[in-house]
């Protein structure tokens, strides 16, 4: 996932006042039981991986400065991370372009909101090793003419979207020939109206996402070319999920590695599983 220009610029300069602050340390912050605080930042707009809700309904974690609960899989996550760890965890709402500059001025100790390892990232953050390995898909409307696609270029000459600032929009739409790429969507469910709205023919997402879709919208169509010679193409960095953190922080780096390493695989699948089924309108 690629970051906009003007995003880099602004991460760039708040990280050169980054040392004043704490360098994300959650130790200089306390909770009334006298436990450190975890400081997590997401969306809370990207179901499966985190949600607004109105209760703490399954376990929700109340959202910093407001009445709302945020759960999800990066909720889940982050409970398990902080309970491991002994701290209190605070969930921070901001949207996705304010994550990383969060994290470089020590507003938030991390970010857990569903973001690709990548090299762009890796220069102004560091990252724990991965708490999910995404592939990539594409959602269609039921009796649209790329329902039966079989490969990318099946989708050839499709007019499509994503969101702002991933992959999907960056590298992945690009690949298809033809393409009528419209402008980016600030954000996951964005993407998905402008699809059910029929604006677009597809747009291209994650499987938990577009899992977690499937769900909200049952005349959409997930197509999923993973077994096909003719899939995106993609780096092993943008599709393995990460963690993170400062780069002057590498004390809660390593911690959050120490957690995640008790951790397999089927874990991260279960957990995905358990909160695509509890999402909003899931039920």
């Amino acid at each position: 996932m690629n970051l906009k220009k003007i995003i880099t610029i602004t991460a760039v300069l708040l990280l050169s006042v980054s040392f004043v602050f704490a360098a994300g340390s959650s130790e200089n912050t306390a909770s009334e039981s006298g436990r450190p605080v975890l400081r997590v930042a997401m969306e809370c707009g990207y179901a499966p991986y985190n949600w607004t809700q109105t209760t703490d309904a399954n376990g929700a974690v109340q959202i910093s400065g407001s009445s709302d609960y945020a759960y999800g899989y990066d909720v889940m996550m982050a409970k398990y991370i902080a309970q491991e760890l002994g701290y209190d965890l605070e969930i921070v709402k901001l949207d996705w372009d304010s994550l990383v500059p969060a994290v470089l001025s020590g507003t938030v100790d991390c970010v857990i909101a569903g973001q690709s390892i990548t090299s762009e990232r890796l220069q102004m953050v560091d990252f724990t090793t991965p708490y999910y390995y995404a592939s990539i898909i594409c959602l269609v409307k039921e009796g649209s003419e790329y329902e039966n696609a079989q490969g990318v270029s099946d989708l050839a000459g499709a007019t499509c979207t994503s969101q702002l600032n991933t992959i999907w929009y960056d590298v992945c739409l690009p690949q298809i020939p033809d393409a009528n790429i419209l402008p980016a969507q600030d954000s996951a469910p964005a993407m998905l109206v402008a699809l059910d709205s029929g604006r677009v023919d597809l747009v291209c997402t994650d499987m938990p996402t577009g899992q977690a879709a499937l769900v909200a919208y049952p005349d959409m169509v997930l197509l999923d070319f993973s077994d096909s010679d003719d899939d995106f193409v993609v780096s092993e960095e943008e599709i393995n999920i990460g963690i993170s953190v400062n780069k002057n922080n590498t004390e809660l780096k390593d911690a959050i590695n120490g957690v995640l390493a008790t951790l397999t695989t089927e874990d991260f699948t279960r957990m995905m599983n358990e909160a695509i089924s509890v999402q909003p309108l899931a039920n």
